[in-house]
């Protein structure tokens, strides 16, 4: 391939991304349609998964949304059994919140079901491909988060 400018780098870039990611999507779509909730709450109860037991302000956070918005989506996971929300005993003012037994069994199998479309992805690519796409995006993180 030749030297592109970075505005053609930029239209082939987003024209890959939004292929490989509607196919990402497209199967992950069916396990949230299975379970009958919303991409926001997948993504709650997946951020729970990967960190745990988090204060509702660190939750809202991690969603990057705000503390108000959060406590909707959390009232919605916590009445159908998702999620669990308790006072934080040494300061009743604080609120955490964790996986229920619900929420842990579709999360993780969510989070199975990514690595396998993942390993289906990338198998037609080599060791040597896949260590250094990941050095890439591991270093575009490094500067978005900055």
């Amino acid at each position: 391939m030749g030297k592109i400018t970075i505005e053609e780098f930029a239209d082939r870039t987003s024209e890959c991304m939004q292929s490989i990611s509607k196919e990402y999507f497209r199967h992950h779509g069916e396990d949230i349609h299975k379970v009958k909730i919303t991409l926001p709450q997948m993504v709650t109860l997946e951020t729970l998964r990967r960190q745990g037991e988090l204060k509702m302000t660190d939750l809202a956070a991690a969603m990057n949304v705000t503390t108000a918005a959060m406590t909707g989506l959390s009232d919605r996971l916590v009445r159908d059994g998702y999620i669990e929300r308790a006072s934080d005993p040494d300061d009743r003012r604080v609120v955490k919140i964790k996986l229920a037994e619900k929420g842990k069994k579709i999360a993780n199998h969510v989070a199975e079901e990514k690595r396998k479309t993942v390993i289906r992805m990338f198998s037609v690519i080599s060791q040597a491909e896949r260590e250094k796409y990941l050095k890439i995006l591991k270093h575009i993180r490094e500067h978005l988060n900055g």
